[in-house]
């Protein structure tokens, strides 16, 4: 950058805007998802190993059912947590930290010499994976161009429903051949892997420092990129964006101030509603299609597969068009698509499980391209100075849903004795985040996170 230039907030910004898409965004966006997908596949470690505990332990399905509670828990307190330690001590600081505690806890959960001990190092871990995920993904959205950005941080987020669907595949060998220990040793090791490789090969994201009035620091990150990207050849000029960056330390109570109120208010109800109907069908399709519909245990299981396959779809055809028809179109038909089928389960009497499989399959298939695309909005409709926060507490909602949406289907059924009310609750949930959507819901799309939120 010439010499001439002033380094201030705005010219940083503008350099990271100018910066073509290179082999290192590339290489971090590769990085921080491979990252993301061990955090996902230690999510489910504890679900994958319950059937063996179970029998080892002799604990109850209860008993196992609160050690997954405790881990969402833990994601629930570290989202918001370590969101905030995003903001004081940066992004790549706080990924790191978050890393470190996946893999130590990871492998102390190997270790765990009972229940109560596995009960505590699940809950612990739990709140660094609830941490990595809204400070990486917040990361990933500040090196990002405007244009294209959906996109590019859409298909980082995609690592997650991938790190679910292996963490199945991979679990269903492991447990039985090496015994459940392994499951939580082959999640912790890489885990502590890319906490190195992220120390030695990721710089802190130039917005962050520009923020934090490092401005040198930010300045020789970009040169470097520039040298890298540029050559010697001319640069474009800068196009600046004008920013209001508020100084001092930030608070929660920022969340509700001005223009931020409303947004923190429907992004709060689009990740409940969301989470709900993902949670909701994921965790209770398999119990559902056995108990409600008859179905044998090993057929439950095999068309609860489809669920996952559906996931992914969803998520890569939600990245294909997340630039295309903007972020409103996208969770619009995202939410109403998730409803409908949904729908029509609550409606239909006496649906084979065929039927059942294929319609909450696309539906799941819908609900992920909504909330795959929310971790990426989310990190758009607030400013730097509490960029991480804003989405980890937004994802905590999310866990609250995980949290509650079993017990809540469960004295539903009991209630009702029906599969038909729980589809028709879910179908409502979409409709409402429609709704949500329609009235209140900011487009983003192809605009310079600045411009989005001053």
């Amino acid at each position: 950058m010439p010499a001439t230039i002033e380094a201030t907030y705005e010219t940083i910004v503008a350099r990271v805007e100018r910066l073509p898409i290179s082999s290192w965004h590339h290489r971090v966006r590769v990085v921080l998802g491979i990252a993301a997908f061990f955090s996902a596949f230690n999510a489910v470690a504890t679900a994958l190993a319950a059937p063996v505990l179970l029998g080892i332990w002799h604990i109850s399905p209860v008993m196992i059912g609160l050690l997954i509670s405790c881990e969402f828990t833990g994601q629930l307190i570290g989202a918001t947590s370590f969101g905030w330690v995003g903001e004081r001590c940066g992004r790549i600081f706080t990924t790191k930290l978050t890393l470190l505690i996946i893999s130590v806890f990871g492998f102390a959960s190997a270790l765990s010499w009972g229940y109560a001990s596995l009960l505590g190092f699940r809950f612990i871990q739990g709140m660094g994976m609830g941490g990595e995920t809204p400070v990486a993904s917040t990361y990933v959205n500040e090196i990002a161009k405007a244009r294209g950005r959906g996109t590019f941080t859409m298909f980082y987020q995609l690592t997650f429903p991938l790190g679910f669907s292996i963490a199945s595949l991979v679990g269903a060998w492991v447990i039985p051949h090496l015994g459940w220990r392994w499951m939580f040793i082959f999640g912790a090791l890489p885990a502590l892997v890319m906490a190195f490789v992220i120390q030695r090969s990721m710089p802190e994201s130039p917005r962050w420092l520009a923020r934090h009035q490092k401005l040198e620091a930010a300045d020789r990150i970009l040169t470097k990129l520039e040298t890298q990207a540029f050559g010697g050849a001319q640069m474009p000029g800068l196009a600046t964006t004008p920013v209001s960056e508020t100084k001092g330390s930030v608070k929660f109570g920022d969340l509700f101030r001005g223009i931020y109120l409303k947004r923190t208010l429907y992004v709060w109800v689009m990740w409940f509603c969301a989470s709900m109907i993902a949670w909701g069908v994921l965790l209770w399709l398999p119990s559902l299609l056995h108990t409600a519909y008859q179905l044998s245990i090993e057929q439950s299981l095999r068309y609860s597969v489809f669920g996952n396959v559906g996931v992914l779809i969803g998520g890569t055809l939600g990245a294909l068009v997340i630039d295309r028809i903007g972020r409103k179109g996208l969770f619009e038909l995202s939410f109403l698509f998730a409803a409908l089928p949904l729908l029509v389960l609550g409606v239909l009497h006496q649906p084979s499980g065929r039927t059942v499989m294929i319609l909450s399959s696309l539906g799941m298939l819908s609900i992920t391209a909504a909330e795959l695309a929310l971790a990426t909005y989310t990190s758009e409709i607030y400013p730097t100075r509490m960029r991480s926060l804003g989405h980890g507490v937004a994802l905590s909602l999310g866990f609250a849903s995980a949290i509650s949406v079993s017990p809540l289907v469960g004295l539903l059924l009991s209630v009702t004795h029906e599969a038909r009310a729980i589809f028709l609750s879910f179908a409502g949930i979409g409709f409402l985040g429609a709704l949500v959507v329609l009235v209140f819901a900011t487009e983003t799309s192809g605009k310079v996170l600045e411009e989005i939120s001053p």
